[in-house]
């Protein structure tokens, strides 16, 4: 613990508590989602849902239907040694953050792009939720709250003439980014997407086929960027800092097009204030209006200020 340094850019610092036990972990093949969970008993657990996890087992492995009910439940990692595991909490836990209260998602909205951004009005967040439940219904409601947060447009599909709802961003991108953590074991932020990952919850990953309808074949970068594509946005960011693993998805407003520079030049014909300007631009922090839209206009001489 003092003695083990990483490598972050031109320096050697030492490695945090949750580096070490990232490595040790992996090195000695440590399962956390495998771990019982001491307070937790099965009365805890939704019953109904644990029996059609298991009769989906069965259809497919049909091997499984030999077994007693005792061993299906640790084989599947759902109890450990009669005890309820983390994995099981998580999927079948009637309310999981009773026993695991940190095991959430919080889930806000800044004016602006980077937290500490406020309106004029002195807002930092315009929305803000604590997202808590089973990991299927916290993925739920978190795409609700993304949707719930991000502009819908109607368009005419080509195709067939129908009209359609078009969210700013892609759902399925955003549905993919719910992986908590920086990246595990051997994985590199250029293997993304090209190399089988190192599995740091196995039995999650098991459950999660069948709960959460994931692959697990490593497809999820690969179908946020080609999402990414389709939706003619900029390619996603991947960051893997120290304790966390970042995703940015770009939505193009970041730079204006010659369009709303010739409708904003039009609307500032009489003098217009910062404020007035965002809110014409229906954007919520002058700060980021005045560095995106106005500055650039400014530098070229076609906005002057008064």
């Amino acid at each position: 613990v003092k003695g083990s340094y990483v490598r972050v850019g031109d320096a050697d610092l030492p490695m945090t508590d949750y580096e070490i036990y990232n490595f040790e972990s992996f090195k000695s093949h440590v399962h956390d989602d495998e771990r019982p969970i001491d307070r937790a008993t099965l009365s805890l657990l939704r019953e109904n849902d644990i029996n059609n996890f298991i009769l989906q087992m069965k259809l497919n492995r049909p091997g499984f239907s030999k077994l007693s009910e005792n061993q299906i439940y640790e084989l599947l990692s759902i109890t450990r040694n009669n005890i309820p595991t983390l994995a099981s909490v998580l999927n079948f836990g009637i309310y999981p953050q009773g026993l695991l209260p940190q095991l959430a998602i919080t889930a806000i909205v800044v004016p602006g792009e980077t937290i500490g951004d406020i309106t004029s009005d002195g807002i930092r967040f315009l929305d803000n939720k604590r997202i808590e439940g089973t990991l299927s219904e916290m993925l739920d409601e978190a795409i609700a709250f993304c949707k719930r947060n991000i502009k819908v447009q109607t368009i005419i599909n080509p195709n067939n003439g129908k009209r359609e709802d078009k969210t700013e961003y892609p759902i399925n991108a955003i549905r993919e980014a719910h992986s908590p953590g920086s990246l595990y074991g051997r994985m590199t932020i250029f293997d993304l997407g090209k190399a089988r990952p190192d599995l740091r919850n196995p039995a999650l990953a098991t459950m999660s086929e069948f709960l959460l309808k994931t692959e697990n074949r490593y497809s999820g970068i690969p179908t946020i960027r080609r999402e990414m594509k389709e939706y003619n946005l900029p390619e996603p960011v991947f960051e893997n800092k120290r304790n966390e693993f970042v995703v940015t998805l770009y939505n193009n407003q970041h730079t204006s097009n010659n369009n709303e520079d010739i409708d904003l030049i039009r609307f500032c014909k009489s003098p217009k204030s910062r404020k007035e300007i965002a809110e014409y631009l229906d954007i919520k922090t002058i700060s980021f209006v005045t560095k995106e839209y106005i500055q650039p206009l400014v530098n070229t001489g076609k906005l002057k200020l008064t």
